[in-house]
């Protein structure tokens, strides 16, 4: 139950990106989240932003902004805004010199700030910084720009439709799946490690498909340099994640640099067993020999051999899921939420 003085809270996030990724789906999930718990909220975006439709079924004021300098006085004041990404830490800071409005921002990219004086001038101005993995808390904390706290992301719970898996299950029978979910961004991703794999494994273990979800701007030369692998698939965007999610038989997520990886807690979630790369702030979810395996960064081979490890032991596989699903508690919509909401309460409190 939520306490009387949560009502009246305005909470105004913003989030200027112009496409819908990790960043936007966590949005999305606390904006729900909140919602569920009676939280007056309204959202800064684009006016082309993906965000509105994706919340078009919820009473929430919507504030078109397609720069850091629009919006800043449509709607009534808020009591606190929440930053979302980069732009709209910009946003926040014009907002609190403007009408005077304290502001949080959550940071989800794990490379360290740079020294700049605006970013100096934007962090500083805000009343926390929220990190969503440890790697990035101690990145905020090394720059001593204020204070920080951590609040990891949430999965998604991602639905999945009995018939679709089913004719899923029929295209891909007699294959074991070894699946992929990301933006075909190979300096972020690492999708060449997954051909580098693919390749390795492909006289060992000749059953076994990859297959990868998603769509980037490395679509076309990924496809190129995999032209003469059979057992792999470039499957493109789909919005029906859960349904593949269900005939998977392993996860790889070989990603060169990563906030947190939000989708392996949704991987989690349908009990597949992940091979992740031991970088930035996936070792935050993803535990050694506990809920998966982890393998060095950029190398090819490691992660040939952690899969093939895998899909040599099944029963090793269902114990890293069983082990996995079971952490999940704190990485629910729910939890993300209540722990925003203790920040909130506390900042709005010290600006009263």
């Amino acid at each position: 139950m939520v306490a009387s003085k949560s009502s009246t809270l305005h909470i105004r996030h913003v989030n200027l990106a112009r496409g819908f990724r990790g960043g936007e789906r966590q949005t999305e999930l606390l904006i729900r989240a909140l919602a569920d718990q009676g939280i007056q909220q309204s959202l800064v975006c684009r006016s082309d932003s993906p965000l509105r439709g994706e919340l078009a079924d919820l009473d929430i004021a919507l504030i078109a902004a397609n720069h850091q300098l629009a919006g800043h006085f449509s709607g009534k004041r808020a009591d606190l805004v929440h930053a979302h990404e980069a732009k709209a830490v910009h946003w926040a800071y014009l907002q609190r010199c403007l009408r005077g409005t304290p502001y949080l921002l959550t940071r989800r990219v794990p490379q360290p700030i740079k020294d700049k004086h605006f970013n100096r001038m934007t962090y500083r101005g805000a009343s926390c910084l929220v990190a969503i993995s440890s790697v990035i808390e101690r990145h905020l904390r090394e720059q001593d720009w204020g204070p920080v706290t951590r609040i990891p992301s949430a999965l998604a719970l991602l639905p999945s439709d009995p018939e679709r898996v089913e004719a899923l299950r029929r295209r891909f029978e007699g294959r074991r799946i070894l699946g992929h979910i990301g933006a075909l961004v190979d300096r972020h991703k690492g999708q060449r490690l997954l051909i580098d794999a693919a390749r390795r494994l492909q006289a060992s273990h000749p059953d076994v498909l990859f297959l990868c979800l998603g769509r980037g701007e490395d679509e076309a030369v990924l496809r190129r340099e995999s032209a003469d692998l059979d057992n792999l698939i470039w499957e493109g965007f789909h919005e029906n994640v859960g349904d593949y999610l269900q005939v998977m038989n392993l996860f790889a997520f070989p990603s060169r640099n990563e906030g947190l990886g939000s989708i392996l807690l949704d991987v989690m979630e349908y009990g597949v067993p992940i091979v992740a790369a031991n970088v930035d702030g996936i070792p935050d979810i993803v535990i050694h020999e506990q809920s998966g395996l982890l393998v060095p960064a950029e190398d090819g081979k490691a992660l040939a051999e952690a899969i093939a490890r895998l899909l040599d032991n099944p029963s090793l596989g269902k114990q890293l899921a069983r082990d996995a699903r079971s952490r999940l508690n704190g990485f629910t919509p729910e939890a993300m939420a209540n722990a925003y909401l203790v920040l909130y309460r506390r900042i709005h409190q010290d600006n009263i």
